[in-house]
This record gives structure tokens, C-alpha cells and sequence, in this order.
């Protein structure tokens, strides 16, 4: 068994959950005593040393050059088994099985973009990239429906396994090193993620400014991570609401120090109109944060009966369902344990162990 894994996503100093999703599976892959080869380019690397684990480089003038060219004859020339991609696209003539992670659809037909050459293009590619496939993995059944229905495949080609959790997600202090790099006070309402406008953190910023003005006056709203162009915007927003003060914008918080940032969140809140997934509501559940999420997408089906949900299009609901938790201690604690519990269910024999099942029954070999 030799593994070819498109590893462009794994980049120094830039967390995403694609990238996490990639470190997961490879370390699983490395536990089993398989050989794996990672592909990137000049900006990816893989920062953590894993038995089996190899990196090469891949030169292209132009991404679709590497996709489809690079790769392939890389693919061969090492003389890989099968090759797992963690995006809706591989190579269309590989040597090998092709299996495609398709974590969510939302860049086609992106809300408040009107992009009709744009969508009816990559709809085009995205159908010849699945049908090409040998197998597609989708993070929720949420995915699994869009991708029949936007895609044209059959479900039997689409099997949902569940994104793993890190090792490193468990409860943890929350230290004053932790505070102070950050800037953090306690108590404190966390969002982890982009600020891209699926992700709805304008709502949540108004909707904090709604708090009744105790709950508001001893909570900070602290937005980390934030990659992409819109913070300026968002901190404009939060000072035209007079909340300025108490909207916190700590940047990339390093992997070491968020599981102490959710373990010592009062609540977790994630507001968004578009999920595949979720993997930071998942992240924080494991290290007992109380949860509160959108009603929206994949978010219900991870978080089921251990969170709270809300309208994420209604700042009404919002500010009700975070009051609901910031004013109840018992609520909190009782959100804390359906987390622990929940967060409990995602083993790695539900998650990476079913990843590796599948790669290797796309080769034939069903032991």
C-alpha cells in the first residue's frame, strides 16, 4: 500500500481544516505502517515528522498544470496505489484510484456573488472530477445530498465519514500565558474560523451588541483566526456599535494554546449560513466548551442534542440563545458534559480508521 495525498493545504503558519483534516489522516496512515507521499508546492510543507511520511514538491507553471500533469506523472513515477485528495478535484487520468474529499459546495453559487460563467464552469469540472473518481468521502450527510444532487452521482459512490478530532483536543487550563498572549479577558464568548460572509460574523458582532447590558458588560467577544480581508471591516462594525472595547481580534492562535482558548470559553458560538462540517464546534466540544450553533447546513447533525441552536439570520435568536447560556451556570454545565459525551463519539475508528478502510478497498484489498 502506497499513498499519494495532495498536501498543498499544509502550509507554516496558516491552520485550516482541510489542513487539519490532511494531518489526521496521515498520521493515521503512518500508526498503520503505511508509505505515503505527500504532494505540494513551492508553499506547502509538512511540519511534523511521521514514520512512512515523505514530502516532494511539485513544479507547475499553473495550478491546473499541477493537477493535471505534475501530479500524474509524479503519481506514476512513484508508483502510488492510491491517491486521496482532499478537495472536489484530482487528476482526471491518474495511474491509480482517485478518492475525492468534497467537504462542502458552497464555492458554487456563493451567496451575494452572481458568478453565472463562473458557477456554470466549475459545476462542469466539479462533475467530471466526480465521476473520474474512484470513490468520494463527504464529511456529513448534509454533503453527501449536495453532492448527488449538484454532482450527478449515484450516494452509493459517496460515503460519509466524520472529520477526526486532534489528539491534542481535550479540557486543559486556561493559563494566564494563555490570556495574556492573547489578550483575552474571562469570562468570554469564542469564535474560531475565517471572516469570509458565509461565515455570518456580522450578525454575531450585532448580536453581542444586543445583550442585555450586564451579560454584555462582564462577557468579551473574542473572534480568532480570521484569515482573509475582513477584519478591518469587522472592526469598523463593532466600534459604530459602540462595542469596540469588548470585541477582541487575537489573530492565529497557535494549535498549542486552543484547546486551553475553548476549554475556558463560556460559550462557543458558531453563526455560520454554510457548513460541510464544522470541525471547530467539534474541537471545542472536546474540551468542554458549551456550544451554541446555526441551525444551518451540517451543524445540527454534529452537534445533535449537546448544543444549543439558533436562527443564524435572526440576531433576535442569537442574542436569546447566548443569554440563555451566559445567565444560566446550570444550562452551562449541563452543555458542558453533552459536549464532553458527544466529542466522545468521534473515534478514530468512526473517522480516519474508515479513511483508510476505504482507500484500501478501492485497490481491492479488503482486509
Amino acid at each position: 500500500m502506497r499513498l499519494g495525498v495532495d498536501g498543498r493545504e499544509l502550509r507554516p503558519g496558516v491552520r485550516t481544516g482541510i489542513g487539519r483534516y490532511l494531518l489526521e489522516v496521515l498520521r493515521a496512515a503512518s500508526l498503520e505502517g503505511w508509505s505515503c507521499v505527500v504532494y505540494g508546492d513551492a508553499g506547502a510543507r509538512l511540519d511534523e515528522a511521521l514514520p512512512g511520511v515523505g514530502f516532494t514538491m511539485l513544479q507547475a507553471p499553473w495550478t491546473p498544470w499541477w493537477d493535471q500533469v505534475s501530479l500524474s506523472r509524479a503519481l506514476a513515477r512513484d508508483d502510488i496505489t492510491v491517491f486521496l485528495s482532499p478537495y472536489y478535484k484530482g487528476p482526471v487520468r491518474a495511474p491509480c484510484p482517485v478518492v475525492l474529499t468534497i467537504h462542502d459546495l458552497y464555492f458554487i453559487g456563493y451567496p451575494g456573488r452572481r458568478r453565472p460563467v463562473y458557477d456554470a464552469t466549475i459545476t462542469g469540472l466539479a462533475r467530471l472530477y466526480a465521476a473520474r473518481a474512484t470513490a468520494i468521502i463527504s464529511d456529513s450527510e448534509y454533503s453527501k445530498r449536495s453532492i448527488v444532487v449538484k454532482l450527478g452521482v449515484p450516494p452509493s459512490k459517496v460515503t460519509v465519514i466524520p472529520v477526526a478530532l486532534g489528539r491534542e483536543f481535550k479540557p486543559v487550563p486556561l493559563t494566564d500565558a494563555v490570556k495574556t498572549r492573547y489578550g483575552v479577558t474571562a469570562p468570554y464568548i469564542l469564535y474560531v474560523g475565517n471572516f469570509n460572509p458565509h461565515k455570518n460574523v456580522p450578525r454575531l458582532i450585532r448580536a453581542f451588541a444586543l445583550l442585555p447590558g450586564a451579560l454584555r458588560s462582564r462577557h468579551a467577544l473574542v473572534l480568532a483566526g480570521g484569515y482573509g480581508d475582513g477584519r478591518p471591516a469587522l472592526a469598523r462594525l463593532a466600534a459604530a456599535l459602540g462595542v469596540e472595547d469588548r470585541v477582541i481580534f487575537p489573530g492565529r492562535v497557535a494549535d498549542g494554546d486552543l484547546p486551553a482558548l475553548y476549554a475556558g470559553a463560556a460559550v462557543y458560538v458558531t453563526p455560520s449560513l454554510e457548513e460541510g462540517f464544522g470541525s471547530t464546534v467539534l474541537e471545542a466540544m472536546a474540551c468542554g466548551a458549551p456550544v451554541a450553533v446555526s441551525n444551518r447546513a451540517a451543524l445540527p447533525e454534529v452537534v445533535a442534542d449537546a448544543g444549543l441552536l439558533f436562527d443564524a439570520e435572526h440576531e433576535a435568536d442569537i442574542v436569546a440563545t447566548l443569554a440563555r447560556v451566559l445567565s444560566d451556570a446550570a444550562l452551562a454545565d449541563d452543555l458542558r458534559r453533552r459536549a464532553l459525551a458527544r466529542a466522545g463519539l468521534y473515534t478514530l475508528a468512526r473517522t480516519t480508521g474508515r479513511v483508510l478502510a476505504l482507500l484500501r478497498e478501492t485497490t481491492g484489498d479488503r482486509s
